[in-house]
């Protein structure tokens, strides 16, 4: 790569990056209904021109941010000892769209809060959100199956470890979400897969 390139490439993501912040905290603080393109690419500083250069919608704003959180949590799983419990790289991996949002800082974690209550509690989303699930999964029971060498495509483990798994982080998002005393996020990851780390690490075979 060459270091134009370079440059450009860290440009669009740095805009990217941008719209997509000033998108989820906009659409989050006035409802998703609310709020416009236009005010959305005003608030990152940018035309709306150039937002449709990113994005098709409103939307697609949130699926591709949600794309790139299944694409973090499967780079975390690959990137796991192998010798290491199921359950153990399961929870290191879905943790880390939860460490990138709330960064140990109150107002970061705020942010991310809000976010998550845009995407459980608006019905279009929620729906993208559980789509975007699914395909995760799938992406994750293949890299158990290469890890643990089952056949995804045959044994169960792979597959059901990797839903349980997405079923723990997302009740644990719900959670996070309904509580008024803003519960640490972290700590109810934590307690989610306590109950469901003996199943995690039954193996199919």
């Amino acid at each position: 790569m060459t270091p134009d390139i370079s440059l450009a490439e860290r440009k669009r993501l740095l805009v990217a990056t941008e719209l997509t912040e000033s998108a989820l905290q906009l659409l989050a603080l006035k409802g998703f209904d609310a709020v416009t393109v236009d005010e959305i690419a005003a608030a990152a500083g940018v035309s709306k021109r150039t937002f449709f250069r990113y994005f098709a919608s409103k939307e697609d704003v949130v699926v591709q941010f949600l794309s790139g959180m299944g694409a973090d949590i499967h780079a975390a799983l690959a990137g796991r000892p192998a010798a290491e419990p199921v359950s153990r790289s399961l929870r290191h991996a879905v943790a880390v769209p939860l460490l990138a949002c709330t960064d140990q800082h109150p107002d970061h974690a705020a942010r991310a809060l809000r976010v998550v209550q845009l995407i459980l509690g608006t019905p279009a989303l929620l729906a993208r959100f559980l789509e975007r699930q699914a395909a995760w999964q799938e992406a994750l029971a293949e890299e158990l199956a290469r890890r643990t060498g089952l056949d995804a495509g045959t044994d169960l483990h792979p597959r059901l470890a990797a839903g349980t798994a997405l079923v723990a982080f997302r009740t644990a998002l719900q959670r996070w979400s309904e509580s008024e005393a803003a519960e640490d996020p972290m700590a109810l990851l934590d307690r989610a897969f306590g109950v469901v780390a003996p199943a995690l690490d039954a193996q199919d075979r």
